[in-house]
């Protein structure tokens, strides 16, 4: 046994995730959380389930094809995108760039009624919110949902360490460099995989001394976010190491540049369409280095592959 109930188990740990209404159990199998943008512009299915109504059918579906967890997002963090506070009145939060990136209210507006109706519709169900905004999340937490996906790791909203201590819910820490605008500018990592490993636990230690109780949080390092496209392999060879930090580890790669990248034929990076394949390969690579949740928008292609993955970690 080590801290916080860790378990060595086969090629991971197992532990215990406090939602604060639940706990789920992690480390036994691997767990699905399903992605469900309702976004105009997210970088793999923006537009697709912008509807409040589609949106819920697609969240119903993703259930149904195996997913232990939905996660529901109304904001896009591609690259290039700008993220950060609008001035409205009442925010104390400066704007974060002179082109304004999406209001808190907006993202209200197309994420609350989609949980609202998902969890009249399936009671049981594990909803995150995708929001880096402390006010987002309170409210998506006080419409069921149990966990906060935060892809800044709780840097872009100084508020939101706060607003998780207080709402006792699962909390999800994100590795990012910078801001999505700042990405394709950024200089190499000396050494990306010291790098995160360091960060991540600075962010998660400021995080425990703010109040947010150790069995809450899971850590990400963030593929993608703010890492140049070769960087993400050293981090997925090396993922097995993050449990040093003693959290359990979710990873999402689905869809993103550096498969299209791997993938690429005659000098043209593979387009999102062809990426499934080059995905399951990467999220089974994740499983086998000891990944206890899966983020993915192909889930019932990934429940697949996760049965079988689990059989050898087990």
């Amino acid at each position: 046994m080590g801290s916080r109930g860790f378990r060595i188990g086969g090629m991971r740990p197992v532990v215990e995730w406090n939602l604060g209404s639940r706990i789920l159990k992690l480390g036994k199998r691997t767990l699905i959380m399903g992605v469900v943008n309702v976004t105009p512009d997210s970088f793999s299915d923006g537009g697709l389930h912008f509807d409040r109504d589609r949106a819920v059918e697609h969240a119903l579906q993703l259930l149904r094809d195996g997913a232990d967890i939905i996660d529901v997002g109304g904001e896009s963090t591609r690259p290039g995108s700008k993220v950060g506070f609008t001035e409205q009145p009442g925010n104390e939060q400066s704007p974060a760039h002179e082109k304004q990136p999406l209001s808190e209210q907006e993202e209200l507006d197309r994420i609350i009624p989609v949980i609202t109706a998902l969890k009249q519709g399936r009671p049981d169900a594990v909803i995150s919110v995708d929001t880096y905004k402390s006010g987002v999340a309170r409210a998506a937490a006080e419409a069921g949902a149990e966990i906060v996906n935060d892809v800044s790791g709780f840097l872009w909203d100084r508020q939101m360490v706060k607003t998780l201590a207080a709402l006792k819910c699962g909390a999800i820490l994100m590795h990012t460099r910078g801001r999505p605008e700042e990405w394709a500018a950024l200089a190499p990592a000396a050494d990306i995989v010291v790098q995160v490993k360091r960060e991540l636990r600075d962010r998660a230690d400021t995080a425990l001394m703010a109040g947010v109780k150790r069995e809450r949080i899971v850590l990400d390092p963030g593929f993608g976010f703010g890492k140049r496209m070769e960087e993400n392999y050293p981090l997925l060879s090396a993922l097995k190491e993050f449990h040093q930090l003693r959290y359990p580890l979710m990873v999402g790669v689905s869809r993103k540049g550096f498969i299209g990248r791997a993938l690429a034929r005659d000098g043209k990076d593979a387009a999102l369409p062809e990426r499934l394949y080059g995905t399951l390969a990467t999220e089974t690579s994740a499983i086998l280095k000891g990944a206890h949740i899966i983020r993915t928008h192909d889930v019932r292609a990934c429940a697949d592959a996760v049965r079988i993955a689990d059989i050898v970690v087990n």
